[in-house]
């Protein structure tokens, strides 16, 4: 193939638009002044900051015209992305329901069809529900009888759902419309006449709806309803609130066999609730009466995760991580509380990442091991081991199956494989694993690449794993191209996942892909997450740079050619790195960013992340923030050397792309727009010919959130923008 040069077009001369400065704004935390001269970035809807996203705008897209490989980018993307793509379907009432994009609409329908060879249609296309493709399907819920559907819809990314319901038979959409949802899940009882749901009080200041405009104010006062199929959302039935707990947020679910409603109740993002319970033959006694529901506290205290799996009756089967960090399987009978016992116990090593009930009395775990996952089918009753079922090394992304039913399907992808999914028999001995659909992507073959995995040491001497994928044959000289993601945080687990852009940067452009599976996440378990939180935070950004070192020691890339990207804590990640060590890296991008480290909690659920961050308000826990948020650590690297930076000091900071949106009510766009502005003043606009040459952009798309619900071409002009900067950036050619 040949090889077409790089772009040579020289970038505009960068003059970043003024940003006024507060100097009255100082916050005394504990006794250290900090000031937040950008603290009116805070007011999203106000014209200054409108115009300071327009000019900022403005420098992005001069920087962008320069970008020779984005069109190339878009057009390969777009080819690649342009094939049928399932996900796994579920059963109610022998109707199957799935969600399908044929290729490159905006969203996945929503499909239905009666037997497994029926004839599939569509129920509802997410597509069709707006002009512009920016209202999406966050939620469904189908009711056992396979009547009824309700469905969550969420408009320009945001958090806020609108629950609608239509009968499933004949599509026919029902007038049923409830309004200032969030974080909530649509939980039918069995006999179909309703559902249980979780919702915020409508601001006393605000009529309109939350999709109006982006809302910043602090989530408090969750409450779940349950609403009457065909009835007014006036007329819901309150089940639970707790005014002395505001920050509470509850999660309704109705048991298989349809006897009782759990509440998990939890505060943080931290993987600990409490779980409550209540016989549902107490609801129907419940319309037009003020009580609530005789919720029983079966575990009243934040210690743990519990997450029900199973009943029989009054024995409840429960995945937990009490007392265990790498979790188990307990039982109890709700009528003794106390007669915990365990029926499956912690694994040595592996991380028991899941468990589900099927087929009456068998057990599909799933387990994490090394970051590899591992199938399983065990008793219910016993917990002990029936079979192993083979998978390849990859990513299980979603077990169906109830125990009413004989078959189950599991949803399985990896770096080099864009998507199979199962059909599990049960009904023999053997659980027999037959291929129910392959996705194909044309024009990609697997075998022109490999994927591995390596593991590196960091600062301290942890090892820590890494995935790398790569075009085979690549000689290991340093001269390639590299793409670094990272996340590290809440406990989340960064496992192998196909990607169409992956793949163009690894083939169009030359890149080595990698995954460094640092600390703060959930790969080993609780004990790894703890590891990287709170006081431990450092850790997350050290294991990330000792990544970086690692792939340009082992001649896998040069820090000229080394980018870095993550997004939301991994946003943070890629920040307080690039303060850090700004030489180590050839460009950096950060997604929708957790920027201010002293201020996240104030607005929207950033209260629920003080679990892995700590909080400004308490001395001991401002004294971590402080050290590393992005917001309030950018340094001159010119002025002095950074401490541990081994590689030739190149005196800036890398080109850097922030990106955000505008209606991102997760982490609030003033993050990345204070950070922005931080970045452009510290190394740029206050400083006379100042060496920083390299770009600080911002993307900041429109009418989109913190990433769910994006169209496919939304998905695909972001992906070209941010790769043709970094591909411009570090100087990367076209192979064609």
């Amino acid at each position: 193939m040949g090889s077409l040069a790089a772009a040579d077009e020289p970038l505009p001369p960068l003059r970043y638009p003024p940003a006024r400065r507060d100097g009255g704004i100082v916050d005394d935390y504990h006794g250290v002044l900090v000031p937040d001269p950008y603290r009116w970035m805070e007011e999203l809807e106000s014209e200054e900051v409108k115009e300071f996203v327009g000019a900022q705008a403005g420098v992005a897209d001069a920087v962008l015209a320069t970008c020779d490989h984005r069109g190339r980018l878009r057009g390969q993307l777009t080819a690649l992305l342009d094939h049928p793509r399932y996900r796994a379907p579920f059963k109610r009432a022998g109707a199957y329901f799935y969600f399908h994009n044929p290729g490159l609409l905006p969203h996945a329908a929503l499909y239905v069809q009666h037997g497994l060879g029926g004839e599939p249609s569509v129920l509802l296309d997410p597509s069709e529900l707006s002009d512009d493709a920016t209202v999406s399907l966050s939620m469904v819920g189908v009711s056992d009888d396979g009547e009824h559907l309700a469905y969550g819809t969420s408009a320009s990314g945001s958090d806020w759902v609108t629950i609608r319901a239509m009968r499933v038979r004949d599509r026919r959409r029902l007038p049923d419309t409830l309004s200032w949802v969030k974080f909530s899940r649509i939980a039918w009882t069995r006999d179909g006449k309703g559902f249980f749901y979780s919702r915020f009080p409508a601001p006393k200041d605000d009529g309109g709806e939350p999709e109006s405009g982006i809302r910043t104010d602090v989530n408090l006062n969750h409450e779940v309803y349950y609403h009457f199929l065909g009835t007014d959302q006036s007329d819901d039935v309150m089940c639970w609130r707790d005014p002395e707990h505001p920050k509470y947020i509850y999660a309704p679910e109705v048991t298989e066999d349809g006897k009782y409603v759990l509440l998990s109740v939890s505060e943080s993002s931290e993987p600990v609730n409490k779980l409550y319970y209540c016989d549902l033959s107490a609801l129907s006694a419940m319309k037009g009466t003020h009580e609530m529901l005789p919720f029983v506290k079966l575990v009243d205290e934040f210690e743990a995760f519990y997450g029900v799996v199973a009943n029989d009756g009054t024995q409840f089967t429960i995945l937990t991580n009490k007392d265990a960090p790498r979790y188990k399987l307990s039982r109890i009978d709700v009528d003794d509380p106390e007669s915990w016992t365990d029926v499956l116990p912690q694994d040595d090593k592996a991380v028991l990442e899941s468990a589900c009930a099927v087929h009456g009395d068998k057990l599909l775990v799933n387990y994490l091991s090394d970051v590899k996952y591992v199938l399983q089918m065990r008793s219910l009753v016993t917990g002990e081991l029936l079979h192993n079922i083979p998978i390849d090394i990859g990513s299980v992304n979603g077990i169906t199956g109830r125990r009413a039913d004989s078959e189950v399907f599991i949803e399985f992808s990896s770096f080099l494989t864009p998507g199979i999914i199962y059909r599990c028999d049960l009904s023999s001995g053997a659980p027999e694993m037959n291929i129910y659909r392959e996705i194909t992507v044309p024009g990609f073959d697997r075998t022109d690449f490999e994927a591995k995995q390596v593991f590196y040491q960091s600062k301290d001497g942890t090892k820590i794993p890494m995935f790398v994928v790569l075009r085979k044959s690549i000689v290991l000289d340093g001269s390639h191209p590299a793409l670094l993601f990272g996340y590290g945080g809440f406990g989340m687990s960064m496992t192998p996942q196909f990607s169409a852009a992956r793949v163009v940067l690894m083939r169009n452009l030359g890149f080595v892909t990698c995954i460094a599976n640092i600390r703060g996440g959930g790969e080993y378990g609780e004990d790894w997450h703890k590891a990287g939180s709170l006081a431990n935070k450092q850790n997350c950004f050290d294991d990330f740079i000792a990544a970086g070192e690692f792939l340009v020691s082992a001649g896998y890339t040069s820090p000229s050619r080394l980018c870095i990207e993550g997004g939301s804590n991994g946003g943070l990640l890629v920040a307080a790195c690039i303060n850090q060590r700004p030489g180590l890296f050839g460009c950096a991008l950060a997604h929708v960013g957790v920027m201010d480290m002293l201020r996240f909690h104030k607005f929207t659920i950033g209260r629920a992340w003080t679990c892995d961050f700590g909080c400004s308000e308490k001395e001991e826990e401002f004294h971590w923030l402080i050290k590393y948020s992005p917001l309030h650590n950018v340094r001159r690297p010119w002025e002095k050397r950074a401490a541990g930076d081994h590689q030739r000091l190149r005196r800036q900071y890398p080109p850097t792309m922030l990106l955000t949106a505008d209606h991102d009510d997760r982490v609030v766009p003033s993050h990345t727009l204070k950070f922005l502005a931080t970045m452009q003043h510290v190394l740029c606009t206050s400083v006379e010919q100042s060496p920083q040459t390299n770009p600080i952009v911002a993307r900041i798309d429109r009418k989109s959130g913190h990433g769910c619900g994006r169209s496919t071409q939304k998905i695909i002009d972001e992906a070209a923008d941010r790769y043709a900067f970094a591909a411009k950036m570090m100087g990367v050619s076209w192979i064609g």
